[in-house]
């Protein structure tokens, strides 16, 4: 599911579809407008598998638990991921 399997292809992955959409965060937008941003960028870079808004949900869920975005005031914003150190 977060990654392509035998039955989940490599453009419904969850990590991919949180690419995607982390493309979209620009600027700060809200939940609808990533989403209608999402659906459009995916029609113009011939990404045909349906996405459902359940689907869209749950990618954003694993962007935030990795730090990669946040939701304040209502906007999704990129997050502040944090790096550990490369160890020496």
């Amino acid at each position: 599911m977060i990654t392509p399997t035998k039955g989940i292809s490599p453009d419904r992955a969850l990590l991919a579809v949180g690419a995607q959409i982390a493309v979209q965060l620009d600027r700060p937008l809200t939940v609808s407008q990533t989403w209608a941003r999402l659906r459009e960028w995916r029609r113009e870079n011939g990404h045909p598998a349906s996405l459902s808004f359940g689907w869209f949900v749950l990618a954003l869920d694993v962007l935030h638990a990795l730090g990669i975005v946040d939701l304040n005031n209502e906007l999704l914003t990129r997050g502040t991921a944090h790096v550990a150190p490369a160890a020496r």
